[in-house]
């Protein structure tokens, strides 16, 4: 147990001097707050209702996604991997950290957001506190999941930045946090519920737990989890 809090402790150290972590998880998502927020409020004042929630979204979507592939493409392929080997390492365990590391983070950027909206932005604090952040926490590591995939996956460092906007950007913009989804054509309104995005604004949005919400951003977890298992699996025999 010392040997694997004193992993997640050295992650975070590096995760803190990373550039790349900083930008994705903190910089762009609180910069997009402080522009966005401000148009939105001004053009749509109903915005400041959901504020908290869309912004929340767009900045774990964008953490996830861009900020930890590049971390386990690091890791997975490097010598960081043989060095794993050789000393009898679970490969598993470079995962773990650095999904936990990255967790941490985006939950330290939500709330944030959470406190930094309502007095910049005059917006309206969720009224089920608990149930706001069981959804974001639930939210946050269906995005890593999936963000996982892409690091485990790719195993070229600008290929995997490729990959990460290709899923990054329908996420956003399909999810319903710039306009209702309600005004997409079907075709596009599906498509977006295919991505933890939507579902993660929904559940945020939603003042009282509603399992259709969830259902699916399980289903999407357990489906991410068995892919990286099989990835894992393969690199092992690399």
């Amino acid at each position: 147990m010392g040997a694997f809090l004193y992993g997640v402790s050295l992650q975070w150290k590096l995760d803190i001097r990373s550039k790349t972590l900083l930008i994705t998880c903190y910089i762009v998502p609180l910069l997009f707050f402080v522009i966005m927020g401000g148009i939105f409020t001004s053009v749509m004042p109903e915005a400041r209702y959901t504020l908290i929630q869309s912004m929340t979204v767009f900045g774990v979507t964008m953490g996830a996604l861009i900020g930890l592939p590049p971390s386990l493409v690091e890791i997975y392929s490097s010598d960081i991997k043989k060095v794993y080997k050789a000393n009898g390492v679970p490969l598993i365990l470079g995962l773990a950290l650095t999904n936990i590391s990255a967790y941490i983070h985006l939950f330290l950027m939500s709330i944030i957001l959470y406190i930094a909206a309502p007095l910049a932005f005059n917006a309206e604090i969720p009224k089920n506190l608990g149930m706001y952040f069981i959804s974001l926490a639930v939210f946050i590591a269906v995005s890593l999941s999936i963000a996982s995939i892409i690091g485990l996956a790719v195993k070229d460092q600008a290929k995997t930045s490729m990959f990460s906007i290709i899923v990054f950007l329908p996420s956003t913009m399909l999810s319903g946090i710039m306009f209702p989804i309600e005004l997409l054509p079907k075709t596009f309104e599906t498509i977006g519920k295919l991505f933890p995005a939507t579902w993660g604004y929904k559940l945020l949005a939603e003042n009282a737990f509603k399992f259709e919400s969830l259902l699916p951003l399980l289903l999407i977890f357990i489906l991410a989890t068995v892919m990286c298992s099989i990835l894992l699996r393969r690199i092992d025999k690399s």
